[in-house]
């Protein structure tokens, strides 16, 4: 059997998925593997049993990957993990517009600040200090930005849905990517490169999220005329 240790809340739902062959451990020096979101693995002293990191997200640079091939550690991405989030701020601002659909993302923002733990690591005001805090930023506009190019129902072709929703995912990633290198350089002094910044914070997140934004132009080209003779 094989023991895991949560270096930070992960989802009920998602260790669900752990089959009998696995098990839970407070002590981490007994896990065979580790997950991981946000939390810095780079000041760890990693015990003889640690076999595998799995990061739930697609950026690693939160873990010593040549410290860890040298151990022979196995490091794993999900890239893709935070695809809901861009769904449901594509739909926002598609399906309410440009003025309803950032309010409800900056609606989102805020019960997350003021301590609901709707965020992916809990809430709090702490939160603006995570480097990944940008991308709610971009969120906001992004739907902004979405919601006012396809308000008008007269000529709303798929393809100009498909290119508000490309626009919109490029406000996200621009906010979120900037706000990252500012925050991780500047702010907590945990520096990244400008490659590793494009690689952990884009290359390895975007593909998803394309694939996303044509299943919203989709949705979007179905529903927004129902809502509309609602």
């Amino acid at each position: 059997m094989r023991t895991i240790h949560c270096l930070n809340a992960i989802s009920k739902f998602g260790l669900g998925f752990l089959t009998e062959d696995y098990k839970l451990t407070d002590e981490i020096k007994e896990a065979q593997g580790i997950l991981v979101r946000s939390a810095s693995l780079h000041d760890m002293e990693f015990s003889d049993s640690l076999l595998a990191v799995a990061r739930a997200g697609a950026g690693v640079n939160n873990i010593p990957l040549e410290d860890c091939a040298k151990s022979g550690i196995v490091v794993f991405n999900t890239p893709g993990a935070n695809a809901n989030g861009v769904k449901e701020l594509l739909l926002a601002g598609l399906l309410l517009g440009g003025k309803l659909g950032a309010v409800s993302v900056a609606l989102y923002a805020f019960l997350g600040l003021i301590g609901l733990p709707i965020f992916a690591e809990g809430g709090g005001f702490w939160y603006i200090l995570k480097p990944s805090f940008g991308y709610i930023i971009g969120f906001i506009a992004g739907a902004y930005v979405t919601g006012k190019m396809t308000e008008k129902l007269d000529g709303l072709t798929f393809g100009k849905i498909l290119t508000a929703n490309f626009i919109g995912l490029a406000i996200v990633y621009g906010a979120g990517t900037v706000y990252y290198y500012v925050i991780r350089n500047f702010v907590i002094n945990t520096p990244i490169g400008l490659w590793p910044l494009f690689l952990y914070c884009f290359l390895l997140a975007v593909p998803g999220d394309i694939c996303l934004c044509f299943v919203a132009a989709v949705l979007t080209k179905r529903i927004k005329p129902v809502l509309a003779r609602m």
